[in-house]
């Protein structure tokens, strides 16, 4: 799908990967572009940047996600993209808090369910439109510092592929944004760790990877080229484990139970 004369909504995209993207769509000549996150004051510096819609959005709550997609439409007209990808850092491993794992699974989860709710019966009829998530490298293969992380994000995946299944044979791309370190304040807080080790990218080439996919309508989206050869080699779940393990050895990241980051 090309972005030129679509309607786009991101969320998250009050800086990162969001605004990246964001301001990519207005480059491409996107109908309308509009950029959702609780950083009003931020959200809406990008959005005057853009001559877009700025909308302040909890994505951890439907009523938000339904309001977003409301006023999408008033403004521009029916949505013709959905890039769902506000995320938030929790550390720690099993004993992380519930309210940890509930934010990371409200946030990673739940939000895409919310737009897929809000957007799939009129894309249906439609019989066009685009459901973009963020998942991360780490749903895909680990994330040896935040168990409430890599799980979720791991769910994300699975969503993604389920909406695929389900909706596109319909008219409905799906595709799933799977990066390793990019250079973002969340990486800034938490620091680069193990996912450093191909390379730290720049939004913007986070953002040119995610319009060419969107060109050949790719379900994955791979930022990092290494990360295939990890999923290959990660068919072998006992070897890579092992692998893994030594990984973590070396690079100091959560090892100690309880050890973890807070963002």
């Amino acid at each position: 799908m090309k972005v030129k004369d679509k309607v786009c909504v991101v969320t998250g995209a009050a800086g990162g990967i969001g605004e990246a993207i964001a301001r990519r769509y207005a480059k491409e000549g996107a109908k309308g572009v509009v950029v959702a996150d609780r950083d009003a004051d931020r959200l809406r510096a990008v959005a005057d940047d853009i001559r877009g819609l700025a909308v302040a959005c909890d994505v951890a709550k439907e009523a938000d996600i339904k309001q977003l997609v409301a006023e999408a439409e008033r403004r521009f007209g029916p949505v013709d993209v959905f890039f769902s990808n506000a995320g938030i850092g929790r550390g720690g491993h099993e004993d992380a808090t519930d309210k940890d794992w509930a934010d990371s699974w409200a946030i990673h989860v739940m939000s895409h369910v919310y737009a897929a709710r809000a957007l799939v019966p009129g894309m249906l009829a439609r019989k066009s439109g685009y459901l973009l998530n963020t998942a991360s490298a780490a749903g895909l293969l680990a994330s040896m510092g935040s168990a409430p992380y890599g799980v979720t994000k791991h769910a994300a995946v699975a969503l993604a592929e389920h909406l695929a299944i389900q909706y596109g044979d319909r008219g409905i791309v799906v595709s799933v944004l799977c990066p390793q370190a990019v250079d973002t304040n969340m990486l800034r807080m938490a620091g680069a760790g193990a996912a450093s080790v191909d390379g730290v990218l720049h939004t913007d080439a986070v953002a040119q990877t995610v319009i060419e996919a969107m060109d050949e309508e790719r379900f994955l989206i791979l930022t990092h080229p290494e990360v295939k050869e990890y999923m290959a080699r990660k068919l072998d779940r006992d070897r890579w484990l092992r692998g893994m393990r030594r990984l973590r050895d070396k690079t100091g990241e959560g090892q100690k139970r309880g050890e973890g980051r807070r963002a």
